[in-house]
């Protein structure tokens, strides 16, 4: 199945997936904090079952797919965390799964995804392309396609965080979000909360040198990441380029911020310290925005934490940083 082909994603979409997640998940916290001498609420998608947002989406794709189409089995295409949303939702409902993951990404992620019994399919994510690669994949297979941020039920699932968060916002701030930051790689989140909260301001904050999405909304057209972009600790958030699907949701509709590699450690030992959370580099770049001032804060200001996916030496050695 072409992920082009698919229906856009829809605010009535983002409804029908948080009733779908209700039925077997339940909410993550929201945790007010103090940032900035203002209180701030962060969502804590880090505490779902598989650590991450991802959960979401991948869910709502897959539960949607017809008898036909289970019995062929899925394709994704993932840094690692879609990987383990998509590993996740097939083993409940029974479908086989192949995860096209790059070769370096992080052990841990790689083994949760073979421990939750999906194949994965390595590749070089400098030389080789993902996307090409997972399409070859599923048309070999007669499998779907279920990308990881380009696909309009991916988006809608990761938009029921929204849903959860204006309700949690509503009785613990007296009202809904006025401002989300969340952290932007492909934009599946990102225009997954613009649906559910369309009165809320958007802002996505993306690591140095990986800002093809600040650059997109720039120029209305989407851009790549270049070639010698830096290397960076946020491999969640390592994609070459949104998807037309998402960019069409996006533009004028949120804004955009970049991180640098020691704000987003100094998160990572923030969230340890004051809210007793562990984060990966990626799940951490929303709260390193509002800690480093490069978002205004108000007093229904929320922010998504949205993984925890890090090797145990990796995080220790962050926390040892400021030793």
């Amino acid at each position: 199945m072409s992920v082009e082909a698919v229906r856009i994603p829809t605010q009535a979409g983002v409804a029908r997936a948080a009733e779908k997640i209700a039925a077997i998940l339940p909410p993550t916290p929201l945790l007010p904090f103090t940032c900035r001498e203002q209180q701030v609420y962060a969502k804590a998608e880090c505490l779902q079952p598989i650590g991450v947002f991802k959960i979401r989406g991948a869910w709502h794709r897959l539960s949607d797919l017809t008898e036909e189409e289970r019995a062929a089995g899925v394709v994704g295409v993932s840094s690692g965390n879609h990987a383990q949303g998509v590993a996740w939702a097939a083993r409940r409902l029974g479908i086989a799964a192949a995860i096209v993951m790059p070769a370096d990404a992080p052990q841990v992620k790689l083994a949760r995804v073979r421990e939750l019994g999906a194949e994965v399919v390595t590749y070089d994510r400098r030389t080789e392309d993902r996307d090409a690669i997972s399409r070859a994949l599923a048309a070999e297979r007669d499998a779907t396609l279920v990308h990881a941020f380009g696909d309009a039920w991916v988006i809608e699932g990761q938009g029921s965080t929204g849903i959860e968060l204006s309700a949690q916002m509503q009785a613990l701030a007296g009202g809904d979000p006025t401002r989300i930051i969340t952290p932007l790689g492909g934009g599946g989140l990102a225009a997954g909360l613009a649906l559910a909260c369309p009165d809320a301001e958007i802002v996505g904050v993306e690591p140095e040198g990986w800002d093809d999405v600040a650059r997109s909304l720039a120029t209305g057209t989407i851009q790549r990441v270049a070639a010698d972009a830096p290397a960076t600790a946020c491999d969640a958030l390592q994609t070459p380029a949104t998807w037309p699907v998402n960019f069409a949701v996006l533009n004028g509709r949120i804004s955009a911020v970049t991180v640098s590699e020691a704000e987003v450690r100094a998160a990572q030992r923030f969230a340890f310290a004051q809210l007793r959370l562990v984060l990966e580099p990626g799940g951490a770049t929303a709260l390193a925005a509002a800690l480093a001032g490069k978002v205004a804060l108000d007093g229904r200001t929320a922010l998504v934490l949205s993984g925890g996916n890090t090797d145990a030496a990796s995080f220790a050695r962050v926390l040892e940083e400021a030793a």
